[in-house]
């Protein structure tokens, strides 16, 4: 994927110009600050921009959607950061929103709502599989051309939100060979991020979540663990350095693939 200039304008930028885009980018937290997430987040701008999507982002007025604040049980700093998140949406009136991050997704879709902030919500598959299905986005890379690759389903994408099939869709637009874990879709094992496990160290057990997981990925002899979530992306490349199979397998976001078979 070469290096190309990013446009990626703000909502205050687009209301001095009177302008309204098609859908906001909620970057959330990890893909604004984390290395590695900020890969994923260029990747998906570098789609947007390449098809011609009209969006924007919030820039400094995004705030965390409250997602780790309410798994730990501070429901009271949950509703803090979501009112002031949906005080800024509203603002701009915003309605539909798209994100990288299952969290953030599961979040604004599910339970921000009830505080007042209701919006069209989709996950950045969703909506790069919607882009294909409406011709907006074309792939006729044979990047990824018979690689084997397996898909980590994130929990609060799969078993939260019952979407399975978008980023299974666009895998298999990339001529891949798609192969699955024994724990896939409902079944799917998490990757031991969740619930705010993120942040802290694990409890003493025999084993960590996401090596645990990441040996269900290697079981599949695939090239690629694909990924949705950046929490998921870190915790199975933590897996994959663990099990010391970093020069042999590759953890990627699915928008990563999307990317690197365009012409950018």
């Amino acid at each position: 994927m070469s290096e190309t200039t990013l446009t990626v304008p703000t909502m205050a930028e687009l209301m001095v110009q009177g302008k309204q885009p098609e859908v906001l980018f909620w970057v959330g937290s990890a893909g604004s600050y984390d290395d590695r997430a900020k890969k994923i987040t260029k990747a998906f701008v570098k789609i947007l921009n390449k098809v011609g999507v009209s969006f924007a982002v919030l820039g400094t007025e995004e705030s965390c959607t409250g997602d780790a604040a309410k798994r730990a049980g501070n429901e009271f700093l949950f509703q803090m950061q979501a009112v002031t998140n949906i005080e800024i949406l509203n603002a701009y009136e915003i309605k539909k929103i798209v994100t990288a991050c299952p969290h953030s997704f599961n979040t604004l879709k599910n339970e921000y709502p009830s505080l007042g902030g209701v919006y069209e919500v989709y996950h950045h598959t969703e909506f790069l599989h919607q882009l294909i299905k409406d011709g907006r986005l074309k792939i006729a890379s044979n990047t990824y051309k018979g690689k084997r690759i397996t898909f980590h389903d994130p929990c609060y994408l799969g078993r939260a939100n019952e979407v399975y099939e978008a980023p299974r869709h666009l895998l298999k637009e990339l001529n891949v060979e798609l192969v699955e874990m024994k724990r896939n879709k409902r079944s799917a094992l998490c990757c031991g991020a969740g619930g705010a496990q993120m942040f802290k160290e694990p409890e003493k057990g025999d084993m960590d979540v996401n090596v645990l997981r990441t040996e269900d990925a290697l079981k599949t002899k695939a090239n690629i663990i694909a990924t949705g979530c950046p929490y998921c992306n870190t915790m199975m490349t933590d897996g994959v350095k663990f099990k010391e199979k970093e020069d042999e397998v590759a953890v990627m976001d699915v928008a990563e693939l999307i990317a690197n078979t365009q012409e950018l």
